[in-house]
């Protein structure tokens, strides 16, 4: 909700945060596992896509707090009693979804999956099938194969 035009509008994750906190450096741990509401891209069906992830982040002291060139750094003033690790966190959740979001949904107990769809993907193509009639490509496809 506190970012414009979210990839992840729901979303059901675990984030476990660790801190080593030395003299000049905080080093920050996130271990994150659970699942994303998307759509399929097989089926088209809505799933909860299984996600996770482990990521590393260090945090500087600058009087300045200046911005970083590295990702894996962020600068805070020395005397910060907080750091707001939540756009971090949103972040790599959604830099944990895959290009392509399909996981092996039939494994679940009840698949979420569109049978229908996915039949329909599985059904043979047969490149000699003729076309209807009314299909209004049926034509120039006959001009460019004049065997059909």
């Amino acid at each position: 909700k506190e970012f414009e035009n979210p990839p992840v509008a729901q979303a059901d994750v675990k984030c476990t945060l660790t801190l080593d906190k030395k003299q000049d450096i905080i080093v920050l741990f996130f271990d994150f596992e659970g699942t994303v509401d998307t759509t399929c891209d097989r089926c088209l069906a809505d799933i909860h896509l299984p996600i996770s992830g482990q990521e590393r982040l260090l945090v500087k002291y600058s009087e300045t707090e200046e911005a970083s060139d590295d990702p894996e750094i962020l600068f805070v003033h020395p005397e910060s009693s907080k750091i707001d690790v939540s756009g971090l966190v949103y972040e790599f959740i959604c830099l944990a979804i895959p290009m392509v979001k399909v996981y092996d949904c039939e494994l679940d107990e009840d698949p979420p999956c569109n049978q229908e769809m996915l039949d329909y993907l599985d059904a043979p193509n047969d490149p000699d099938e003729d076309l209807p009639d009314d299909n209004p490509f049926s034509e120039v496809l006959k001009k460019i194969n004049p065997s059909k």
